[in-house]
């Protein structure tokens, strides 16, 4: 093992890495003002706490991005460890203000807490959350908003200079099969992202606000929201309103966050012939269409046949689920086991790449299953060639591979992380879906850990391995397998693949 970690760990640039990590921990600083700006407006007192982390994230970062490389350029597999060691540091540093204001006495508590925030699931360790101060609850939420779009690329929009090497960064990190520049230049591209990110997150807080939502409850829920997390902010969720006003808004949000960023972006430059030749979104909004259907149909008989309540709880739980949101409207564990699996075959979908929602995204799933229909078209008919075509384009063998490679590998960790989360010796439903919903990046399962439960009853060595599901979910599984190659012994691989590259060159 040791040899592993000397022979491949010193051919990466860990100087580069170092300068990434480094930028990742001042722009964390820089947005832990916020939760001390809510603190001094409510004056709650737990400003020192984010003030410590801060003072330690800009010095950290300050040092580390002082340090230049030799080599100013960097590869695939460096990309790939920046962004999965970058995630374990914004986590890190993330939950150390939950630690020290004693909100939450756990350090793993803390780290789950945090990791579920900056990830996008929302499973929550805390039994209780409306007895938390102002701050927490805002910093809560808002590592949702930051982790929906990603850090990263939030930091590729402010960098002065970019290269073509930062795409590397940004297909580690943004989810999704495939990931490109919306415009020539990287900076550019991650800017026009964010740009209509904070455009459709201002537009719903002004929404909720005509609704008369309080302010900072606004905030909070469009955070959750925006970054398809989930964090509530009342002990019910967004069921705690009861007001169908709110309930239409967020359910409307959820769903558009769940698209593919791109077609908002053809819709702003007027190309509209590739918003509507999208298999993906047309997908997307027919499945959700089906399942409200099926669902709505399955649960009249329990709300009396009030068919307006039934379409708008069965429209929220499905726009949460699918999106990986993890909000509820109500406990749906009591729907009935029809209704129930669909969420949880939804919870597996998830909703579209490019998105800020987890899951193994719609697009994937159309690609396996046009290959399993041109295999049987193969074996009835061997002469036919024929290729997979998405919105009219022929889809690369390499790419179907790598799709079938990466479902093949969800399965595979999720079984291992099953057998590990099943030490806890929970009932068989709590322990299933709770891994689903972690390495989903959804929020709540069925059990234990529902929508009215949550993941406190869970030993922390279940914790900690239920926080590696989730950053592997929102990192989709190659970062983080690729920091690990040199442990687990992936040596040849690697080998060959800087062969291949010296060959081309």
């Amino acid at each position: 093992m040791i040899y592993y970690l000397k022979h491949n760990l010193h051919k990466v640039n860990w100087a580069m890495i170092g300068n990434v990590l480094g930028m990742v921990l001042i722009a964390q600083g820089c947005l832990m003002f916020l939760p001390v700006l809510v603190d001094l407006i409510y004056q709650e007192g737990l400003y020192d706490s984010y003030l410590i982390v801060i003072a330690i994230c800009l010095v950290l970062g300050y040092v580390l991005t002082r340090k230049r490389a030799r080599v100013n350029s960097y590869f695939a597999k460096d990309g790939m460890i920046a962004v999965g060691l970058a995630w374990i540091v914004l986590s890190f540093f993330g939950g150390l203000p939950f630690y020290l204001s004693g909100e939450i006495p756990s350090f793993v508590d803390c780290f789950f807490e945090a990791v579920s925030g900056f990830t996008t699931t929302g499973s929550s360790i805390l039994e209780e959350v409306e007895s938390l101060k102002h701050a927490t609850l805002f910093w809560r939420s808002f590592t949702h908003w930051i982790g929906g779009m990603g850090i990263l690329v939030f930091i590729l929009a402010l960098m002065p200079k970019s290269n073509d090497r930062d795409m590397h960064i940004m297909r580690a990190e943004a989810p999704g099969p495939t990931i490109g520049k919306l415009v020539p230049r990287m900076r550019q591209s991650a800017m026009i992202l964010y740009a209509m990110y904070m455009g459709l997150t201002v537009i719903m807080v002004i929404l909720l606000l005509i609704g008369k939502m309080p302010l900072f409850d606004a905030l909070c829920n469009t955070f959750g929201t925006a970054g398809t997390g989930g964090f509530a902010i009342k002990n019910t969720s967004i069921g705690a309103y009861n007001n169908a006003y709110y309930e239409v808004i967020i359910t409307i949000f959820m769903i558009l966050f769940g698209v593919n960023f791109n077609m908002y972006y053809f819709l702003l430059i007027r190309d509209f012939k590739q918003v509507f030749r999208n298999e993906e979104l047309r997908a997307y909004l027919g499945i959700i269409l089906f399942s409200i259907t099926c669902i709505t149909l399955n649960v009249l008989s329990i709300y009396h046949f009030d068919v307006l309540k039934s379409i708008r709880l069965a429209s929220f739980q499905v726009g949460s689920i699918i999106t990986t949101t993890g909000y509820s409207s109500c406990d749906y564990t009591i729907w009935p086991q029809f209704s129930k699996m669909i969420l949880f075959l939804l919870t597996i979908l998830g909703a579209s790449a490019g998105s800020t929602g987890g899951g193994v995204k719609v697009s994937r799933m159309l690609i396996i299953v046009k290959k399993i229909k041109l295999d049987i078209q193969k074996l009835l008919h061997p002469q036919k060639v024929e290729a997979i075509t998405m919105d009219g384009k022929v889809v690369d063998t390499e790419v179907v591979n790598q799709i079938l490679a990466f479902f093949c590998s969800f399965i595979i960790i999720v079984g291992i992380i099953i057998f590990l989360v099943s030490l806890n010796n929970l009932d068989f439903e709590t322990t299933i879906t709770a891994v689903i919903t972690c390495i989903g990046n959804v929020g709540p399962g069925y059990g234990l850990c529902g929508p009215m439960g949550n993941f406190s009853m869970f030993s922390n060595f279940s914790k900690i391995v239920l926080s590696i599901a989730m950053l592997i979910g929102r990192l989709e599984i190659y970062p983080i397998l690729i920091f690990l190659s040199p442990i687990l012994g992936i040596r040849n691989v690697s080998k060959s693949f800087h062969k291949r590259n010296k060959r081309r060159a």
